[in-house]
C-alpha cells in the first residue's frame, strides 16, 4: 500500500505524553470506588456522541433511557441507530481490528435495519457533500473497496508504526476509502477505538468519541486537509493525538483525579454542568439545558449557585465570553 501519511518529529513527543498520561489512568482508576459505573457512562456518553455526529436527534438522557430500556417518545431510526452503535461497542472484546470479516460484521452491527447493504461494501458510487451540496470528497471506486481495504487491513496488521499512530491512520484511510453506502464515520471511529483497545485496554472505556463530538467542526477540516492535493492524513493524526490526550485527561478529572476537590458536595446537575464547560468553555446556556434535558432556569440556577462558591467566573460578555473552572 502506498504511503499516505509524512510523519510529524512531533508525535513521538506526544506518545511519550500519553504514556504518562497512562500511568494517571491507571492510579486514577485504583484510587476510584465507581470505575464500572464510570467506565458504562462513559460507553454510553461515546455511543451518543458517535451517532450526534451523523446527525442523531436524542438529548444525552434519551441516550441513556434508550439503553436502559426505558421508553423513549423520539424517531425509530434514531432509536435503533443508538441502540445498534452500543450493541456494536459491546463487541470490542471479541472483535479483531484486522480481520475485514470482522469489520462487515461491525458494520451490520452498527446499520442492521437502517440502511441498504449493512455489512457490504457498497456497490454504487458515493460523494461526500456539505449542507450547501459542494462536492467535499468522493469515495473511492465502488470496484476497488475490496482490495482496498484488504490493504489496509493488511499494513495495520504488519507495519512497526505505533498502534496510536496506526489506529489513527485507520480511522482516515476507512472515511477516505468510503467502502460503505453509509455508517462510515460511525465505523472508523469505532476501528480507532478498537485498535487502541488491543494496544491497552483502557482505551475501551476512554472518552475518545465524545472529544471529537465537542470538536467536530475541527474534526470535518482535518478530514479535509488530509486529502486537499493528494491524500496525506499527518493533519488528522496530529488532530486525533490532541483528542487521545483530551479524552484521557477527561478520564482521569471524572475519576476523582486532579479535580476531585472541585466536584465534592456539587449536585449531579452542577457535575454535569463542569464537564460540559471543561469540554467546551464556550458553551451557552441553552447549549446546556439541550445537551442534559434541563430546563434553561434550572441551568441558570445551578450556574449561578456554582459561581458563588467561586467555582467557576464567566469570562467576558455574555454573547462573546466563556466559562472558566477555578481549580
Amino acid at each position: 500500500m502506498q504511503n499516505f501519511f509524512t510523519y510529524n518529529p512531533l508525535w513521538y513527543d506526544k506518545i511519550g505524553k500519553i504514556y504518562a498520561l497512562l500511568e494517571r489512568v491507571k492510579i486514577s482508576e485504583e484510587q476510584s470506588k465507581d470505575v464500572l459505573h464510570l467506565r458504562r457512562t462513559n460507553r454510553i456518553f461515546s455511543v451518543g456522541s458517535t451517532t450526534a455526529i451523523e446527525g442523531n436527534r436524542l438529548t444525552v438522557q434519551q441516550v441513556f433511557d434508550v439503553i436502559n430500556g426505558k421508553t423513549v417518545l423520539a424517531p425509530l431510526h434514531d432509536i435503533m441507530e443508538v441502540r445498534n452503535a452500543f450493541a456494536t461497542y459491546e463487541q470490542i472484546p471479541v472483535l479483531d481490528p484486522y480481520s475485514v470479516a470482522d469489520f462487515l460484521k461491525a458494520h451490520r452491527l452498527i446499520t442492521e435495519n437502517l440502511v441498504q447493504e449493512a455489512g457490504q461494501f457498497r456497490t454504487v458510487g458515493v460523494t461526500v457533500v456539505n449542507s450547501n451540496g459542494k462536492i467535499l470528497h468522493s469515495g473511492a471506486d465502488y470496484k476497488e473497496v475490496p482490495r482496498l481495504i484488504d490493504e489496509l487491513f493488511e499494513w495495520s496488521k504488519t507495519t512497526d508504526d505505533h498502534a496510536l499512530i496506526k489506529s489513527s491512520a485507520m480511522h482516515f484511510m476507512i472515511e477516505h476509502i468510503h467502502p460503505f453506502r453509509d455508517g462510515n464515520g460511525r465505523i472508523g471511529r469505532l476501528w480507532q477505538t478498537l485498535v487502541l483497545s488491543k494496544w491497552n485496554p483502557i482505551f475501551e472505556w476512554l472518552p475518545v468519541e465524545t472529544m471529537i463530538y465537542h470538536n467536530q467542526v475541527k474534526y470535518y477540516e482535518v478530514l479535509q486537509q488530509s486529502h486537499i492535493n493528494r491524500v496525506d492524513c499527518q493533519p488528522f493524526i496530529d488532530f486525533m493525538f490532541d483528542i487521545i490526550e483530551d479524552a484521557m485527561c477527561q478520564y482521569i478529572d471524572d475519576n476523582g483525579g486532579i479535580n476531585s476537590g472541585i466536584f465534592s458536595g456539587l449536585k449531579a446537575t452542577q457535575k454535569e454542568i463542569l464537564t460540559l464547560i471543561r469540554e467546551n468553555p464556550n458553551i451557552r446556556t441553552y447549549e446546556m439545558a439541550q445537551k442534559l434535558s434541563k430546563p434553561v432556569r434550572t441551568i441558570e440556577n445551578n450556574l449561578g449557585q456554582l459561581k458563588e462558591k467561586g467555582i467557576i467566573v464567566r469570562v467576558g460578555s455574555k454573547k462573546t465570553g466563556y466559562w472558566q473552572i477555578n481549580k
